[in-house]
């Protein structure tokens, strides 16, 4: 592909003309295409563009806007294999895992539009009975959203559908990992006919293209999916604005409760998928198993047993169910923290590292690293996000010290619990720090109409799906008065 940026209803170079490449990290040797390098100068353009079609998006009606939404699905759904087999080369994800992403994007995209002909407002009571009092909503103006490259398809959709939506004009910037899958985005709102201006696509790096759409006046919304790290960077700059608004999610050191009654065969297979879908590289990745010291012994048996028999591979092999990690600057981190278990004293019961023999030298694939450790605060391993193959086995003796382990990380993102005794599973519920709770599931499986989201360094507070119709609306007063005279409700009057 020649990957370019999308600007004013336009597809254009980037200013410099610079460009750089996009690889199949499953064969990091072959170039999916080439794509347009973008600088300050063509996120300031695509701001520009964005803001002048905001007037005329606005204008239109809600259900309007929806129709937009429903032919921009139209447009996904004859083309989802072509679209499924992008991500899968691009990101690096299992074929059945892309598929799921473009699904999900999908849904996404339909639950908006279904919210086009839902109320947006409220009609309240005054407390003067010729009075009446609305509450409706107002767009906020240009929304800049920067999206990840582990859900190169579904996140942006989760991001953009709802700025569109509520009358917002919209600037993204795919991740410079999965840059082919975000045009694929744009093409399907292309070919659904949006006006020119509403969204805009500029590609590139976070620093050379991110940072200027996050700090530029013009932006009202920032809209991220990223690491801690740049997310923090995010949030301070936004706060120092006094019209910005944002919504980070940035990631986890997620857990799962095996408590002392689990069903073992339900709880090893959630937790497989937990910690090895997207290998590892999920911000709801399970890495820490906090598990009833009187079932530790079985649940390891069976659960480095069900890791030692996946299949990893190319991701558009149908049997794999473990593709590679996405560059190398990834397998260099997850490498290091697996060294790092073993010099923090842990007790290796699957010796997981990068595979570079026979059909996998030419890819970042990486096995299954599976270690046994008690908790302990001074253990890196235990308290930082890894994002690869790599998992922690933790015993714990009372609920007390479950919850205690399990909260006892900065990030708070994804939880679940496997019991069979509902006041365990509530109990867990309610002490347990999280955004995403699961019971006798896998960490893994949002569903588009729940919010989703996390506490701590896991997030703003801002879960992605309807919760961002508010921040991405001003929710306006509106209070008129049918009477010929002006009464207040607090008793004031125009007496003098």
């Amino acid at each position: 592909m020649d990957g370019k940026n999308y600007i004013a209803g336009r597809w254009v170079e980037a200013v410099g003309g610079a460009r750089f490449e996009s690889r199949n990290p499953a064969r990091f040797g072959q170039v999916l295409g080439t794509v347009a390098l973008s600088n300050r100068e063509d996120a300031e353009q695509a701001v520009v563009a964005a803001k002048t079609a905001f007037a005329g998006w606005r204008a239109l009606s809600r259900i309007k806007r929806g129709e937009y939404l429903d032919r921009f699905i139209d447009a996904i759904k004859v083309q989802v294999d072509e679209i499924t087999s992008f991500v899968a080369s691009e990101a690096g994800k299992a074929y059945n895992e892309a598929k799921a992403d473009v699904v999900e994007g999908i849904h996404m995209a339909q639950y908006m539009f279904g919210h086009a002909r839902l109320p947006s407002g409220q009609a309240l009571p005054s407390e003067l009975a010729e009075k009446d009092a609305y509450m409706f909503r107002k767009p906020k103006g240009v929304v800049t959203v920067i999206s990840p490259w582990n859900f190169p398809f579904a996140i942006p959709i989760w991001l953009i559908t709802p700025a569109l939506l509520e009358g917002n004009t919209v600037v993204f910037k795919p991740s410079g990992n999965t840059p082919l899958v975000g045009e694929k985005i744009v093409e399907c709102f292309e070919r659904a006919e949006l006006p020119p201006g509403v969204l805009n696509l500029v590609q590139g790096t976070g620093g050379d293209a991110g940072w200027p759409l996050v700090t530029h006046p013009d932006v009202e919304v920032v809209l991220f999916t990223g690491s801690y790290e740049v997310g923090s960077r995010i949030k301070e700059a936004c706060v120092k604005d006094y019209r910005k608004m944002y919504a980070c999610e940035m990631g986890g050191k997620n857990a799962m409760i095996v408590c002392q009654d689990a069903d073992l065969d339900l709880a090893v297979r959630a937790a497989i998928l937990s910690a090895f879908k997207t290998t590892g590289q999920r911000c709801t990745s399970a890495s820490r198993l906090i598990i009833h010291e009187s079932r530790m012994e079985e649940f390891a048996k069976a659960f480095v047993a069900m890791a030692r028999r996946i299949v990893i591979g190319d991701p558009l092999d149908p049997q794999v169910f473990m593709g590679p990690l996405i560059n190398e600057a990834a397998t260099k981190k997850v490498g290091s923290y697996n060294l790092l278990a073993k010099q923090e004293g842990a007790e290796v019961l699957l010796d997981g590292g990068r595979l570079e023999e026979g059909a996998y030298r030419d890819g970042y694939f990486f096995s299954p690293f599976i270690y046994h450790m008690a908790h302990r605060k001074d253990a890196r391993v235990l308290h930082e996000e890894v994002f690869g193959p790599h998992v922690a086995l933790i015993p714990f003796q009372t609920l007390d010290e479950a919850v205690a382990i399990h909260n006892g990380v900065e990030y708070g993102l994804a939880c679940s619990v496997i019991t069979e005794d509902y006041r365990i599973a509530r109990r867990l519920r309610e002490e347990c720090e999280f955004g995403v709770g699961y019971w006798n599931l896998p960490t893994i499986g949002a569903e588009v109409h729940l919010p989703f989201g996390g506490l701590k360094k896991s997030g703003t507070g801002v879960p992605a799906s309807w919760p961002l119709l508010d921040l991405v609306t001003h929710k306006v007063a509106w209070t008129v008065n049918h009477g010929r005279e002006i009464r207040m409700a607090q008793g004031l009057s125009t007496e003098v």
